[in-house]
């Protein structure tokens, strides 16, 4: 399997989360080559299993490859630039999948002795749907999964360095739309409307209120707006509706559930502050809090030993949201980092683009974990 070929392959299908018809059709016809002892999709979603069962007693592993593409446009004059206007892999997510490829044609190369080992390829991970998607499927529920793993490339880390630590991973992410309706009136008589500005001043200031920025202590949470809207662009008309847009994270799944009850609060009690205002709260794109286990976490670290990697115990978990972390919401497992390189552009910048030559790492990485536990 050449894994360049396969991964600038991926890269150039790059479809937007919920719509990767093409990169799963592909996903399906490379599996098949690798003889599977079952593969399964779905009537409503674009996720992809596909199972290795030894036949004997063992350990059951489920390993996590995302495939959905950013909605960024592709800015690289790269051979192989995305086909899809508005998308492009600009989070590495066309390397997770040929890493998991890879998993696979080892496991068709080298069958397992015993257990199963489970290959999850994620559909819409980038809006926080996909696993649950799968759980609420009902399929995991026919195998008694003993630990779940996933890697995530990291820019910013040298190549092929093993990042992770036990506890919080990534943080728990929320996004929410506050709409507020009132009544417009004459711009020469606006106190004949009613108009959302107090109630969205109060709500803007009371959320960010919440901050507490330190990653290093228990209590971090962030509360960002993104949109604040008030009113149109009619002059002789006072505004009488308006929207607010903030995303949240925090450091454990209790936080942020706890900012929802806060964030329901204050809405409630600022929008009372003006009769006859109305309002509707909308959760949007919520990933779960990744939380690693400690075992999982020494199986990452014995297997980086085992293939001669740097492995960097990490001080804090990242600020961004990760869909896997719903699977550890449900299974002990653990989502670790693969350096993608110092000089590599961030996630989900324009000029980001996945360096083949750590896709081989993840394969063996994968690899050493199954056996580590198998």
């Amino acid at each position: 399997m050449n894994y360049t070929e396969i991964r600038q392959h991926f890269h150039s299908l790059a479809e937007a989360s919920g719509k990767e018809e093409k990169t799963s059709e592909a996903i399906m016809r490379m599996l098949k080559d690798f003889n599977p002892t079952s593969i399964h999709s779905f009537p409503d979603n674009h996720n992809i299993i596909a199972i290795y069962d030894s036949g004997t007693e063992g350990h059951t592993l489920l390993f996590r490859g995302d495939m959905d593409a950013v909605g960024v446009d592709e800015h690289l004059a790269l051979p192989y630039a995305s086909h899809t206007p508005g998308y492009a892999h600009k989070c590495g997510h066309d390397g997770h999948t040929t890493i998991l490829l890879g998993v696979a044609e080892q496991l068709h190369l080298h069958p397992i002795n015993k257990g199963k080992t489970i290959l999850f390829f994620q559909a819409a991970e980038e809006t926080g749907q996909g696993c649950g998607q799968l759980i609420q499927s009902g399929f995991l529920q026919s195998y008694n999964i003993d630990m779940v793993f996933a890697l995530h490339n990291i820019p910013g880390i040298p190549l092929h360095n093993i990042t992770c630590r036990a506890g919080s991973f990534t943080c728990a992410v929320i996004s929410c739309e506050i709409k507020l309706d009132g009544q417009t009136s004459h711009a020469a008589e606006p106190e004949k409307g009613i108009s959302p500005f107090r109630a969205a001043t109060g709500i803007t200031e009371q959320l960010l209120a919440l901050n507490h920025p330190r990653l290093t202590d228990d209590n971090y949470q962030i509360v960002t707006l993104v949109e604040s809207h008030i009113g149109e662009t009619a002059y002789g008309v006072s505004a009488g509706h308006g929207v607010l847009r903030f995303t949240m994270r925090a450091k454990s799944e209790a936080l942020l559930q706890a900012m929802k009850q806060k964030t329901e609060n204050i809405v409630q009690t600022e929008v009372g502050k003006t009769p006859g205002l109305r309002h509707e709260i909308r959760w949007l794109e919520y990933f779960a809090g990744g939380q690693n286990s400690e075992e999982a976490v020494n199986i990452v670290r014995q297997a980086a030993a085992d293939n001669g990697l740097t492995y960097i115990e990490k001080d804090v978990p990242f600020t961004w949201g990760e869909d896997f972390g719903l699977l550890t919401q449900y299974y002990p497992g653990a989502l670790f980092g693969l350096g993608s390189g110092n000089d590599t552009p961030p996630l989900h910048h324009q000029d980001f683009d996945f360096p083949d030559e750590i896709i081989e790492t993840g394969v063996k990485m994968m690899v050493s974990i199954s056996k580590l536990v198998n």
